[in-house]
């Protein structure tokens, strides 16, 4: 339960006659609803108010629920006076300027009350012609357009300020101000103005409707005591909706370090065990230098510089001893290579170009991407073969250097500059790479090498990602390793929904 659905239970017991007692010495709200009815007549007599016609009878059929011995079901003109706001005339503007005539917009009602750090101020000619729509410090507002049904009390500083047209002034007569503002903010009364509000061309609450809302009285004293009770609860509610929200962002989160926390442990040896049969990674780390070389005596690929050594300082956990701390490109078959963006067409072509978002979400998505009419030779090395590794060299922070796995067909798609392509050896399983670089430890790498402002789209270079370090296990435990991975990750899914 929500903070607000408890807060919308404990207004509905109030309304029910079930969150105080009854009192007999406090009388009765057919007796309160006499004296209302003695205040109007005298005020009609003064001139101070005009005679209304009188409202339906409450059929049977509308009430909804039962109510103490000693409260009366009403309309809300019974005990009130509805009285709308106006608006600027056409021409003039509110002003900043303090000219001593406050006017408040719907935009100032916010909580229940009215925020004072935003009013704005009427000249005195426009006060001149709209003096007449004030609103008291001793009223209840209610909006009657845009953000329909809103209903707060009023500032003492706000006393007689001007009030805009898009919301009425509810004048109480002989009840307490403080009991109408929670019963009009109960489930019960919103319902009411939900159904009465129009559904034509702007949506409008209309005074006629707001007069026939239907509602719960209880005696003077009684209300006065409600409304101590719900004061007394709300510092409660308040404690238990940043309790609540703590809740679910923990809830929101846990699945989320969940998943980090399986990579983490992934990439320091602690998913799987380790074991003596399956040989160690200093092995598998000669044998693809040893075919590295015979490539490039072959004139398959080039030979490139090799990087520094990974120093002390690199290394942040310790690594299982059969296990090798290894830089990335020291294991790729073909070095990180920037895309190519050719402005796009709207007509299709023989050539699909990638988009940034195929590869945000991590996992490759093959319809995101866009035409373009260029002639690119089949031996293209912007063309994508099936198992590349893409990585994004630029996007926001928090995703700069996301990975995925190119699982299209080859020469499928080419791949856009803010991505780069690299091939992973052949006998290094590549489901494992690139867990290693979801991981935290390589996922804050690339955050904190990249260049550039959140503005300007952070960015990593070729140099940043080849240097990127690998704790490399033998290949068996590569593949135990992925195959725990994607065993445990649809549990964590299931949480994430």
């Amino acid at each position: 339960m929500t903070a607000q659905d408890l807060k919308n239970s404990i207004l509905q017991l109030a309304i029910q006659g079930k969150l105080v007692e009854q009192r007999a010495k406090e009388g009765t709200a057919k007796e309160l609803l006499e004296l209302i009815k003695a205040e109007k007549d005298q005020l009609i007599k003064e001139k101070k108010i005009k005679k209304e016609k009188p409202l339906p009878e409450i059929s049977e059929e509308e009430i909804p629920f039962e109510i103490p011995e000693s409260w009366e079901w009403v309309k809300l003109g019974e005990v009130v006076s509805v009285n709308g706001g106006k608006r600027i005339p056409v021409g003039k503007s509110l002003t900043d300027e303090d000219t001593g005539y406050k006017y408040i917009r719907v935009a100032d009602m916010k909580n229940g009350s009215i925020a004072l750090h935003s009013i704005k101020y009427i000249t005195a000619d426009v006060y001149l012609k709209i003096k007449n729509y004030t609103i008291s410090k001793d009223d209840v507002y209610i909006t009657v357009a845009g953000t329909i049904g809103q209903v707060g009390l009023v500032p003492e500083e706000l006393d007689n300020a001007n009030l805009t047209e898009n919301a009425d002034k509810l004048v109480i007569y002989s009840n307490f101000k403080e009991f109408m503002y929670y019963m009009l903010s109960s489930n019960f009364i919103q319902y009411q103005i939900k159904e009465y509000t129009t559904k034509v061309g702007q949506p409008k609450l209309a005074i006629k409707r707001i007069k026939e809302l239907i509602i719960p009285l209880p005696p003077l004293e009684e209300q006065k005591r409600i409304v101590a009770k719900i004061e007394e609860i709300m510092p409660y509610i308040d404690k238990y909706d940043k309790a609540y929200k703590e809740v679910e962002e923990l809830n929101k989160k846990f699945p989320e370090d969940m998943q980090k926390s399986i990579l983490q442990y992934a990439i320091q040896g602690k998913l799987v065990d380790q074991r003596k049969e399956e040989g160690t990674a200093e092995e598998l780390y000669q044998q693809i230098q040893s075919e590295k070389e015979k490539l490039i005596k072959e004139g398959k690929i080039k030979k490139e510089k090799p990087l520094g050594e990974i120093i002390d300082d690199e290394i942040l956990f310790e690594i299982p001893k059969n296990w090798k701390l290894v830089k990335l490109f020291d294991i790729l078959l073909l070095k990180p290579t920037n895309g190519y963006s050719p402005k796009g067409v709207s007509y299709e072509t023989k050539i699909k170009n990638l988009t940034l978002t195929a590869t945000t979400s991590g996992i490759f998505n093959k319809n995101a991407y866009k035409y373009v009419d260029i002639d690119i030779d089949d031996n293209s090395p912007y063309w994508l073969k099936h198992n590349d590794l893409l990585i994004q060299r630029s996007n926001s922070r928090e995703y700069v250097g996301t990975s995925c796995i190119y699982d299209g067909l080859d020469n499928e798609f080419i791949y856009p500059d803010l991505i780069m392509r690299m091939k992973i050896h052949p006998i290094i399983l590549v489901e494992y790479i690139n867990y290693v670089l979801k991981s935290p430890f390589s996922r804050k790498y690339f955050k904190e090498n990249a260049t550039g402002t959140s503005e300007s789209m952070p960015k990593i270079n070729q140099n940043v990602v080849s240097n990127a370090i690998i704790p490399l296990p033998p290949l068996e435990e590569q593949k135990r390793i992925v195959a725990k991975i994607e065993e445990l990750l649809p549990y964590i899914k299931q949480l994430l929904k």
